[in-house]
C-alpha cells in the first residue's frame, strides 16, 4: 500500500500538468483578406432573400399558401431556413420570367418550392406538417 501512495503521488502531478498544458494550447488564428467576390456574394445574397421575402409577403400569395393549408410563418421559417446559393437559385428563375409576365406562374414556382421542402422534411421526420406522409426513421 506504501508503495502504491509513493507511485501515485508523482503520477498524479505530472497527469495534472499534462492535463493543464494541453488545456492552454490555443490554435493559431489565420487571417486572410476577404475578396471582393465574398463581399458581393453576400450582398447578392441578403438582396436575393429581401426580394423573395417581399413576395411572400404579398396576400395573395400568404393566401394561396393557407389555401394549401400551410401557415404563411412556415413557409417564412423554411425560406429563412435556405441556403444562400439556393435562394440565389430561386431568385435566378424569378429572372428568367419573361417581362409583364403573370405574377399567378412566380407564385405557383415558389409555392412549388416550398411545397417540396417543407414535404421532404415530413417525409424525413423532422416535421410533422402533412398528415399524409409516412414518416422517416429520424423520429
Amino acid at each position: 500500500m506504501l508503495i502504491i501512495r509513493r507511485i501515485a503521488k508523482p503520477v498524479s502531478y505530472l497527469v495534472s500538468a499534462g492535463l493543464l498544458v494541453l488545456s492552454l494550447h490555443a490554435p493559431m488564428a489565420h487571417a486572410a483578406l476577404v475578396g471582393t467576390e465574398t463581399i458581393t456574394t453576400s450582398a447578392q445574397a441578403r438582396q436575393d432573400r429581401d426580394r423573395i421575402g417581399a413576395l411572400l409577403a404579398r396576400d395573395e400569395v400568404k393566401a394561396q399558401f393557407v389555401a394549401y393549408g400551410v401557415q404563411p410563418e412556415v413557409v417564412q421559417a423554411r425560406v429563412d431556413s435556405l441556403t444562400d446559393q439556393e435562394i440565389h437559385s430561386l431568385a435566378g428563375k424569378l429572372d428568367e420570367l419573361p417581362a409583364g409576365g403573370s405574377a399567378l406562374g412566380t407564385v405557383l414556382g415558389i409555392a412549388l418550392v416550398v411545397f417540396l421542402v417543407l414535404l421532404f422534411t415530413d417525409i424525413m421526420g423532422w416535421t410533422s406538417v402533412f398528415p399524409f406522409t409516412k414518416k422517416g426513421s429520424a423520429r
